[in-house]
């Protein structure tokens, strides 16, 4: 006969177990890399008792671990930024497909997929250094490859997923041959060979390296609202361009996600990509990293963006984007843009 002591252990254990069984997981593989985001994640855990488990890496670190984790892969979701790594991991048959009412009607279908949701918008603009730029002569990204500016455009690298989406974007309003035609023409414009990243191209910008370059946004608002004052003071040498305002509009991208097939928590998947949709969560990818919300009703109160103003939109699907991608990085090989 089994002592006392022993039989409460037991019971004690078997508790336990079973609490640790019915606790409600989330395991989120993401490669954004945003401080800002931990109140985003919190937030879900408050609203629905679910906890997240997270993985941060790089996009193609990701995938990679995804694929050789196969069927018993733990990830539910997958987040990262930019159509063009959505893509990636669409073609290698991760996500599956996540039939919400909720998600239908909140997220534009052209910030869509039946695989994967867009849950914020950022755009691609011209950044010109005022002394030495004239506006209009950058007011499209078309004006990047006019002989004008000849020696005066840097850029970050053409394989990475920034210019890959824009390039795709180019393609399907101009057709590749006169995408290739342009790409070209910006190679020959360069004042350096292309590297760094965003903010440096920015800085290079605003120190007379080159005249202009091409931004995402938020690296731009980020340095609009940085506690910094040398920082800020570098935007006031700057003028910031809304491209093709009177054509097809200024080329924006995304951050987004889905749900992985081999998901085990696939409630708890659901749940997380509706939440990325409510207000709350709209408004933290707004206030945290100076995105737009994918949700059109919700409200945004950021200095940085505001200050910004208002532009028009390029409406291309971002699954154009997506297809476009391969023949967009063979362009780019092909005009020298490194």
């Amino acid at each position: 006969m089994k002592s006392p002591r022993l039989l409460l252990a037991l019971l004690a254990i078997g508790v336990v177990t079973a609490a640790s069984a019915q606790e409600k997981v989330l395991n989120l593989y993401s490669a954004r890399h945003y401080q800002t985001d931990e109140a985003l994640y919190a937030n879900f855990t408050r609203q629905t008792g679910i906890k997240i488990n997270r993985i941060e890496a790089k996009e193609d670190e990701l995938l990679e671990r995804i694929r050789n984790e196969g069927a018993n892969s733990p990830a539910d979701i997958f987040l990262t930024v930019d159509a063009a790594r959505l893509a990636k991991a669409d073609e290698l048959g991760l996500f599956a497909p996540i039939k919400s009412k909720l998600l239908e009607e909140r997220i534009p279908a052209n910030l869509r997929s039946p695989d994967w949701f867009a849950f914020s918008t950022r755009a691609r603009v011209i950044v010109i250094n005022k002394e030495t730029v004239k506006a209009e002569d950058a007011q499209n990204y078309e004006d990047l490859a006019n002989p004008k500016l000849k020696g005066k455009v840097c850029s970050r690298s053409g394989s990475h997923p920034y210019n890959i989406s824009l390039m795709s974007a180019l393609i399907a309003h101009l057709g590749e041959a006169k995408a290739e035609e342009w790409a070209r023409g910006v190679v020959a414009n360069f004042a350096r060979a292309p590297k760094g990243g965003d903010t440096d191209q920015i800085k290079s910008v605003t120190a007379g390296e080159c005249g202009v370059a091409v931004s995402n946004t938020y690296y731009l608002a980020r340095l609009l609202r940085s506690d910094k004052a040398d920082e800020r003071q570098l935007m006031e040498r700057v003028t910031i361009i809304w491209p093709d305002q009177k054509s097809y509009g200024t080329h924006i991208n995304i951050s987004g996600g889905g749900m992985l097939k081999t998901a085990p928590n696939k409630e708890s998947a659901v749940k997380f990509l509706e939440y990325l949709a409510s207000d709350d969560a709209q408004r933290y990818f707004a206030d945290g990293n100076n995105e737009w919300p994918a949700v059109a009703s919700v409200a945004v109160k950021n200095p940085a963006l505001e200050a910004m103003g208002k532009f028009k939109a390029d409406s291309l699907p971002m699954a154009t984007l997506a297809k476009n991608a391969v023949a967009a990085q063979r362009i780019y090989d092909r005009a020298g843009w490194k």
